[in-house]
């Protein structure tokens, strides 16, 4: 009976443990699975515009590339107006992010720079002359449209979007720690350089 009672209570023993380090073991990997749930959640973004802005140029072609052609049969010449809408912001797929599934944190160590996501162009010919043997073709007006496209894109670094961007780059930040919080966790940040402003908002 004595014996009885003892390996009742060796195997309560054991069974405990073994109890405890599979408890241990399920809910590590439901941390580890958590952290990758959430950093997969973040970069499922994508694309997150941030800034919008609006042009509107006057774009001039002319057929100069078979020059003598054009004095014989005629030149080609036009006048466009490209409205534009350009959005600029951040792909979040290329962040770097780290996890420390112990203190259920989220570590950002990379944020990629601004860039020019979509444009959305609206062309309107004025003007267009069209030589007496040299008429526009549906090449000669996807090449226009091509190169007005690019004309209003070459105009985007100088136009401050970029910059104005960077300014948002806090708030596109902030946005992802209320993701991570959603599920107890916490972003940490402290390893990018944001510039002063943003440093000063981040330790008020």
């Amino acid at each position: 009976m004595e014996f009885l009672f003892i390996g009742l209570a060796v195997g309560a023993v054991v069974a405990y443990f073994v109890f405890a380090r599979f408890n241990k073991e399920k809910s590590k990997s439901k941390t580890n699975e958590q952290s990758l749930v959430i950093m997969d959640k973040i970069k499922s973004v994508c694309k997150f515009i941030t800034v919008e802005g609006d042009f509107s140029e006057i774009y001039h072609y002319e057929n100069l590339k078979e020059k003598y052609l054009s004095l014989l049969l005629g030149k080609k010449k036009a006048i466009v107006l490209v409205n534009a809408k350009a959005h600029v912001g951040f792909d979040l797929s290329k962040i770097k992010m780290s996890s420390e599934n112990e203190k259920r944190v989220i570590i950002l160590t990379n944020f990629p720079q601004p860039e020019l996501l979509t444009v959305e162009t609206d062309f309107k010919y004025y003007d267009k002359r069209e030589g007496w043997a040299n008429p526009f073709t549906t090449s000669d007006l996807t090449d226009i449209n091509r190169d007005a496209k690019s004309y209003i894109v070459d105009k985007i670094p100088q136009s401050g979007l970029m910059d104005q961007a960077r300014k948002e780059a806090l708030d596109t930040i902030l946005l992802m720690e209320k993701i991570v919080g959603t599920i107890g966790w916490r972003l940490d940040y402290t390893a990018l350089t944001l510039g002063d402003k943003a440093q000063e908002k981040l330790e008020n």
